[in-house]
């Protein structure tokens, strides 16, 4: 084994490396959405159609009460078939409005199998480095709760903005033919709760937003890292330290929610309070009551709009009350689309084969996503059956080293040949039937033997964030020969 200090700068060896891969932008959601484009349509068209029947049973009251207080007997025939429309249009509605949610929700199975299959593709390509230094929950989460997220986008939030658009279009185009000025005075509440929205997302409030995100994966993260990590500390102690990280991301949590909810708070009950039935009904009965006693408006045509102004604001208040959860949706899309434009690991078209198991580093650099350079100029030949320590302290590089050996990651600048081979020219299937690695983590297996008798065999060392003091976690060992490659 030969081994160089640092090479002082301007001196280094030319740069043998491949052209690296630059992460391209993830996919956008239309794009991921794209092959669900048609089931997704057939949504919108269902709600559609079943929001606008939906308007037919108020309409059906509306032209009741017309009928009904007009001077004379009523016309039976007209009432008959005015009530067997509004009836027709409730059955319809109900059937419609239940077929899109049906359909939804079945769109909603598939798309979160979609997403789940890209991730497990993407994660299964892109480089172990990269995986290696992702919290387990942080990759738990993405998979469980950020794929879930988009539930509410794809199971309800078409229903709730075709009818927040499509039923106060409808209204106020029936409205408008009664009387205008009316019309322009409901939707008095309609806009000022509009007005509020924009309060509701500005910079302040959307950094909150990702915060309290960010402090949710720590919760979870801490909480996964310590059941994972219950041997050991039941072994070696330290639970204290342990319970003390799940605090502190739970207190963090609390403050991050606390600062959320301020925020939103005021605006939020603005919008209830302009949007909620009460309010919208002083406002109609007081601008109608003006009308009517300045003789503008018959006392009969104030009925469509107490009726139609509760629909014009009921949608608004739906979709407000899914407002958090789109945002959730969004902010998790964005997170699944980051990890699939991760760029994976670069694998050779035609492999070079293996010649023997020498292993050489010549010139290697390395640098983690930009940072500072971890390695620099490190020349290392292992020969076959020796046996190699690096011995250092934490954080010298013997880990990075390691995974270069195991090509975790490319080595930013230089060369890892294994058997005469450049690891980047090497099929990951042979490299990994000739490389064998025990990593940093506690585990434990039972098994019997062909002879009966019980074995258990035991990894060397412990997580980081558990390790006891005085446990040897600086030490890397590697092992150059066939048969430790084949044990």
């Amino acid at each position: 084994m030969t081994t160089t200090d640092p090479a002082p700068a301007g001196q280094h060896a030319a740069d043998t490396s491949p052209p690296r891969s630059t992460a391209a932008p993830g996919p956008g959601l239309a794009q991921l959405l794209r092959p669900h484009a048609g089931p997704f349509a057939l949504v919108v068209i269902l709600q559609v159609v079943g929001a606008v029947a939906g308007l037919a049973p108020l309409l059906t009251v509306v032209e009741l009460g017309r009928t009904l207080l007009a001077p004379g007997p009523p016309d039976r025939g007209h009432v008959w078939a005015t009530v067997t429309v509004g009836a027709v249009g409730l059955f319809v509605q109900l059937v419609f409005t239940a077929a899109s949610l049906g359909v939804g929700h079945l769109l909603d199975g598939r798309v979160q199998l979609s997403f789940r299959r890209q991730l497990a593709a993407s994660l299964g390509q892109v480089p172990l480095g990269w995986l290696s230094r992702r919290r387990t929950g942080e990759l738990a989460r993405l998979v469980g709760e950020d794929v879930s997220a988009v539930h509410p986008f794809i199971a309800h939030a078409p229903g709730q903005l075709v009818s927040a658009f499509v039923v106060p279009l409808v209204s106020l185009a029936y409205l408008i033919t009664v009387d205008w000025r009316l019309t322009l005075i409901t939707l008095a509440p309609v806009a000022l709760a509009v007005g509020l929205v924009p309060l509701m997302m500005t910079p302040d409030r959307l950094r909150e937003q990702r915060e309290r995100d960010a402090a949710m994966s720590r919760i979870t993260g801490s909480v996964i890292e310590f059941v994972q990590g219950i041997s050991v500390v039941k072994a070696y102690g330290g639970s204290a330290r342990a319970h003390r990280r799940f605090l502190t991301a739970t207190d963090a949590f609390v403050s991050t929610f606390d600062r959320w909810v301020n925020g939103l708070s005021r605006p939020a009950a603005g919008m209830q309070l302009v949007l909620s039935p009460p309010f919208v009904l002083l406002v109609v009965l007081t601008a109608g009551t003006v009308l009517i006693t300045d003789g503008g408006l018959a006392p009969a045509d104030l009925l469509p709009f107490l009726l139609l102004g509760l629909g014009l604001t009921a949608p608004v208040t739906a979709l407000g009350h899914g407002f958090d959860d789109l945002q959730a949706a969004g902010r998790a899309v964005g997170r699944i689309r980051e990890v699939l434009a991760v760029p994976p690991l670069p694998q050779p078209v035609s492999p070079d084969p293996l010649r023997g198991h020498r292993v050489e580093l010549r010139d290697v650099h390395f640098r983690y996503d930009g940072g500072r350079e971890v390695l620099r100029g490190v020349d290392l030949v292992l020969e076959p059956g020796t046996v190699t320590a690096l011995v250092g302290p934490s954080g010298s590089g013997k880990s990075t080293l390691a995974r270069l050996l195991l090509r975790f990651s490319d080595p930013t600048r230089g060369t890892v040949l294994l058997g005469g081979a450049d690891l980047r020219r090497v099929s990951g299937p042979e490299l990994y039937r000739t490389v064998s690695c025990v990593f940093q983590a506690y585990g434990c297996c039972e098994r019997r033997s062909r002879t009966t008798s019980r074995s258990r065999y035991h990894a060397p060392t412990t997580p980081p964030s558990y390790a006891p003091p005085g446990w040897p976690v600086s030490t890397t060992a590697f092992s150059s020969s066939p048969a430790a490659t084949r044990r």
